[in-house]
């Protein structure tokens, strides 16, 4: 077949096309899912609490997502500033994936444990208080909202079905662990604990 009999059909160039892209999308992503770096979780790594998972489902509510990445390229500038660069088994537990691309705030990979649950909550209150150049959006009415529980027992257990090694007892309590608590709560409970439990060597 010469290239003067595919430049003149673009049926088939279509056709070839596609294949030629869907065998190369495939050699490169198929060997991911055998290769033990991205599928195995990095020492130290535990499931979120049924609070941390709570605060995660208000992170993306709010869109903060779409400000913040929570993944550490590895390029000098960045691991100065943020950490050790972000690796794929840190995120074998994440469903969805918060990588993000976007920075208009600072990267959150590793922001846990940096600062104090107070300093948390300022800064979501009105985060020009300790942060004067911020153009975040207040989030204080967090506060005042109440987390009942009563869906974080079936997100545990959808987690579980995809590989999230949660036990009966973590679903069990599950529900008594977030009555009560607000958003607020919730949210800095996720956010202390980006990064903190993970060692990577």
């Amino acid at each position: 077949m010469s290239h003067e009999v595919v430049e003149k059909n673009i049926g088939l160039m279509v056709v070839l096309i596609v294949l030629v892209i869907s065998f190369g999308g495939l050699a490169e992503i198929v060997p991911l899912y055998f290769q033990k770096d991205t599928t195995q979780p990095v020492e130290g790594l535990k499931p979120y609490t049924a609070i941390q998972l709570e605060g995660r489902d208000i992170y993306i509510r709010e869109s903060c997502n779409s400000c913040h990445s929570q993944m550490i390229r590895p390029f000098r500038a960045e691991t100065e500033r943020y950490g050790h660069y972000s690796v794929a088994g840190e995120f074998v537990y994440d469903h969805p994936f918060l990588w993000g691309s976007k920075r208009t705030g600072p990267d959150l990979a590793r922001v846990g444990g940096r600062y104090s649950d107070d300093w948390h909550e300022a800064h979501l209150i009105n985060p020009r208080d300790v942060v004067p150049e911020s153009n975040m959006p207040t989030f204080g009415f967090l506060a005042d909202s109440e987390l009942t529980g009563e869906d974080t027992p079936a997100k545990m257990k959808a987690l579980r079905a995809v590989g999230v090694p949660y036990t009966d007892a973590d679903i069990a309590g599950a529900t008594e662990a977030v009555k009560g608590q607000t958003e607020m709560k919730a949210l800095i409970a996720y956010l202390q604990h980006l990064g903190t439990a993970i060692s990577i060597r």
